[in-house]
Protein backbone atom coordinates (compact mmCIF):
# COMPACT_ATOMS: atom_id res chain seq x y z
CA UNK A 1 0.00 0.00 0.00
CA UNK A 2 1.42 3.48 -0.77
CA UNK A 3 2.38 5.41 1.67
CA UNK A 4 -0.43 8.51 1.54
CA UNK A 5 -2.75 5.18 1.88
CA UNK A 6 -1.34 4.25 5.54
CA UNK A 7 -1.30 8.01 6.15
CA UNK A 8 -5.03 8.41 5.80
CA UNK A 9 -5.40 5.21 7.39
CA UNK A 10 -3.46 6.22 10.45
CA UNK A 11 -5.73 9.34 10.74
CA UNK A 12 -8.86 7.34 10.51
CA UNK A 13 -7.74 5.51 12.94
CA UNK A 14 -6.17 2.51 11.84
CA UNK A 15 -3.29 0.87 13.39
CA UNK A 16 -0.93 0.24 10.20
CA UNK A 17 2.44 -1.39 12.09
CA UNK A 18 1.89 -5.05 10.33
CA UNK A 19 1.80 -3.44 7.20
CA UNK A 20 4.96 -4.71 5.02
CA UNK A 21 5.97 -4.36 1.27
CA UNK A 22 6.56 -8.05 0.83
CA UNK A 23 2.98 -9.11 2.11
CA UNK A 24 -0.14 -8.81 -0.69
CA UNK A 25 -2.93 -6.04 -0.21
CA UNK A 26 -5.19 -8.76 1.79
CA UNK A 27 -2.98 -9.70 4.06
CA UNK A 28 -1.93 -6.29 4.82
CA UNK A 29 -5.68 -5.28 4.94
CA UNK A 30 -6.08 -8.18 7.41
CA UNK A 31 -3.23 -7.18 9.63
CA UNK A 32 -4.74 -3.64 9.98
CA UNK A 33 -7.07 -3.10 13.42
CA UNK A 34 -9.58 -0.21 13.96
CA UNK A 35 -10.28 1.65 17.18
CA UNK A 36 -13.22 3.03 15.97
CA UNK A 37 -16.21 3.11 13.51
CA UNK A 38 -15.82 5.72 10.27
CA UNK A 39 -18.78 8.35 8.49
CA UNK A 40 -18.47 9.23 5.37
CA UNK A 41 -18.49 12.93 4.37
CA UNK A 42 -22.32 12.73 3.11
CA UNK A 43 -23.13 11.34 6.92
CA UNK A 44 -26.10 12.56 8.64
CA UNK A 45 -26.02 13.86 11.98
CA UNK A 46 -27.61 10.68 13.55
CA UNK A 47 -28.24 10.19 16.57
CA UNK A 48 -26.99 14.22 17.45
CA UNK A 49 -29.96 15.52 18.60
CA UNK A 50 -30.84 12.63 20.94
CA UNK A 51 -26.76 12.96 22.28
CA UNK A 52 -27.36 17.14 23.00
CA UNK A 53 -30.47 16.38 24.84
CA UNK A 54 -28.64 13.91 26.92
CA UNK A 55 -25.60 16.39 27.16
CA UNK A 56 -27.92 19.30 27.20
CA UNK A 57 -26.20 21.38 30.83
CA UNK A 58 -22.86 20.60 29.57
CA UNK A 59 -23.51 21.82 26.11
CA UNK A 60 -24.25 24.97 28.02
CA UNK A 61 -21.54 24.75 30.39
CA UNK A 62 -18.61 23.30 29.14
CA UNK A 63 -18.47 23.01 24.70
CA UNK A 64 -15.17 21.40 25.08
CA UNK A 65 -15.93 18.44 26.95
CA UNK A 66 -19.38 18.21 25.36
CA UNK A 67 -17.20 17.51 22.15
CA UNK A 68 -14.51 15.61 23.52
CA UNK A 69 -17.22 13.28 25.42
CA UNK A 70 -19.49 13.58 22.05
CA UNK A 71 -15.94 11.60 19.88
CA UNK A 72 -15.30 9.53 22.49
CA UNK A 73 -19.29 8.30 21.63
CA UNK A 74 -19.02 8.02 18.57
CA UNK A 75 -15.77 6.63 18.00
CA UNK A 76 -16.12 3.99 19.98
CA UNK A 77 -17.25 0.53 19.03
CA UNK A 78 -20.80 1.00 20.03
CA UNK A 79 -23.96 -0.84 19.27
CA UNK A 80 -26.36 1.87 18.05
CA UNK A 81 -26.88 2.63 14.39
CA UNK A 82 -26.00 6.02 13.63
CA UNK A 83 -24.46 5.71 9.78
CA UNK A 84 -20.69 4.67 10.50
CA UNK A 85 -19.20 2.12 8.64
CA UNK A 86 -17.57 -0.90 9.30
CA UNK A 87 -13.83 -2.43 8.61
CA UNK A 88 -13.99 -5.47 7.75
CA UNK A 89 -10.87 -8.06 6.14
CA UNK A 90 -13.32 -11.36 4.69
CA UNK A 91 -12.43 -12.91 1.40
CA UNK A 92 -15.25 -13.40 -0.99
CA UNK A 93 -14.03 -16.17 -3.34
CA UNK A 94 -17.89 -16.97 -5.03
CA UNK A 95 -15.76 -18.54 -8.12
CA UNK A 96 -12.57 -20.03 -6.41
CA UNK A 97 -13.69 -24.20 -6.59
CA UNK A 98 -13.65 -25.62 -3.29
CA UNK A 99 -14.08 -22.13 -1.45
CA UNK A 100 -16.64 -21.83 1.13
CA UNK A 101 -18.14 -18.90 -0.73
CA UNK A 102 -18.31 -21.28 -4.30
CA UNK A 103 -21.35 -21.33 -6.52
CA UNK A 104 -23.09 -18.46 -4.12
CA UNK A 105 -23.43 -16.47 -6.72
CA UNK A 106 -24.95 -19.10 -8.81
CA UNK A 107 -28.14 -17.89 -10.79
CA UNK A 108 -27.93 -14.35 -10.31
CA UNK A 109 -24.66 -13.26 -11.71
CA UNK A 110 -22.23 -14.70 -14.16
CA UNK A 111 -18.38 -14.31 -13.77
CA UNK A 112 -18.11 -13.07 -16.94
CA UNK A 113 -20.28 -10.09 -16.03
CA UNK A 114 -18.36 -8.86 -13.15
CA UNK A 115 -15.25 -9.22 -15.53
CA UNK A 116 -17.02 -6.32 -17.79
CA UNK A 117 -16.61 -4.20 -14.57
CA UNK A 118 -14.04 -5.22 -12.36
CA UNK A 119 -10.46 -5.66 -13.31
CA UNK A 120 -8.22 -8.49 -12.39
CA UNK A 121 -7.27 -12.04 -13.46
CA UNK A 122 -9.15 -13.78 -10.92
CA UNK A 123 -12.52 -12.88 -9.62
CA UNK A 124 -11.70 -13.38 -6.27
CA UNK A 125 -12.29 -10.74 -3.25
CA UNK A 126 -11.97 -8.77 0.12
CA UNK A 127 -14.37 -6.66 2.14
CA UNK A 128 -13.04 -3.72 3.07
CA UNK A 129 -15.91 -1.75 4.33
CA UNK A 130 -19.56 -2.52 5.12
CA UNK A 131 -22.39 0.31 6.22
CA UNK A 132 -25.99 0.23 6.60
CA UNK A 133 -26.60 2.58 3.09
CA UNK A 134 -26.68 1.93 -0.13
CA UNK A 135 -23.94 -0.12 -1.76
CA UNK A 136 -23.61 -1.82 1.30
CA UNK A 137 -20.03 -3.84 0.98
CA UNK A 138 -16.80 -2.02 -0.55
CA UNK A 139 -14.77 -4.89 -1.88
CA UNK A 140 -10.90 -5.23 -3.51
CA UNK A 141 -10.47 -8.00 -6.21
CA UNK A 142 -7.61 -9.74 -4.93
CA UNK A 143 -5.58 -9.99 -8.06
CA UNK A 144 -6.45 -5.89 -9.33
CA UNK A 145 -3.42 -5.12 -11.21
CA UNK A 146 -2.28 -1.99 -8.62
CA UNK A 147 -1.90 -4.12 -5.34
CA UNK A 148 -0.43 -1.06 -4.03
CA UNK A 149 -3.50 0.78 -4.58
CA UNK A 150 -6.38 -1.06 -5.61
CA UNK A 151 -9.80 -0.28 -7.11
CA UNK A 152 -12.43 -0.35 -4.64
CA UNK A 153 -16.32 -1.68 -6.24
CA UNK A 154 -19.27 -0.62 -4.09
CA UNK A 155 -22.30 -3.49 -4.38
CA UNK A 156 -25.38 -4.34 -1.94
CA UNK A 157 -25.37 -7.92 0.13
CA UNK A 158 -29.20 -8.03 -1.24
CA UNK A 159 -27.93 -9.68 -4.41
CA UNK A 160 -24.03 -9.08 -4.37
CA UNK A 161 -22.63 -8.04 -7.81
CA UNK A 162 -25.74 -7.59 -9.71
CA UNK A 163 -24.74 -4.23 -9.18
CA UNK A 164 -21.58 -2.84 -9.16
CA UNK A 165 -20.38 0.65 -8.40
CA UNK A 166 -16.65 1.54 -8.95
CA UNK A 167 -15.72 3.32 -5.86
CA UNK A 168 -11.99 5.15 -7.79
CA UNK A 169 -9.18 3.78 -6.37
CA UNK A 170 -8.30 2.78 -2.31
CA UNK A 171 -6.71 6.20 -2.05
CA UNK A 172 -9.87 8.20 -3.12
CA UNK A 173 -11.92 5.95 -1.66
CA UNK A 174 -10.80 6.51 1.67
CA UNK A 175 -11.34 10.70 1.24
CA UNK A 176 -15.07 10.06 1.53
CA UNK A 177 -14.47 9.76 5.74
CA UNK A 178 -14.25 12.23 7.96
CA UNK A 179 -11.61 12.59 10.41
CA UNK A 180 -12.26 13.21 14.18
CA UNK A 181 -11.85 16.97 13.65
CA UNK A 182 -13.93 16.92 10.35
CA UNK A 183 -16.90 15.38 12.20
CA UNK A 184 -16.36 17.43 15.43
CA UNK A 185 -16.76 20.45 12.64
CA UNK A 186 -19.90 19.10 10.89
CA UNK A 187 -21.58 18.62 14.34
CA UNK A 188 -20.78 21.76 15.72
CA UNK A 189 -22.08 23.62 12.47
CA UNK A 190 -25.21 21.96 12.88
CA UNK A 191 -25.83 22.35 16.37
CA UNK A 192 -24.54 26.38 16.28
CA UNK A 193 -27.00 26.51 13.38
CA UNK A 194 -30.04 24.20 14.93
CA UNK A 195 -29.66 26.43 18.06
CA UNK A 196 -27.99 29.84 17.81
CA UNK A 197 -25.17 28.97 19.74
Amino acid sequence: MYTKILERLNVLGANTDAVSPEKSFAENWKSLTFSNYLYDKEWDVYGIDQFYENNRVLYSSDKEVFYINLLEHYFSNHEQFYGQHFYKDWLFTPFKEDSKDFGELEGFVEENEIRETVQGTEMEFICIFYSYGYPDHYFVCLTDPDQNNPTVYGTDHENYFEEIENEGNLETFLEKYMTKEEFQEVVKEYLEEKFGK
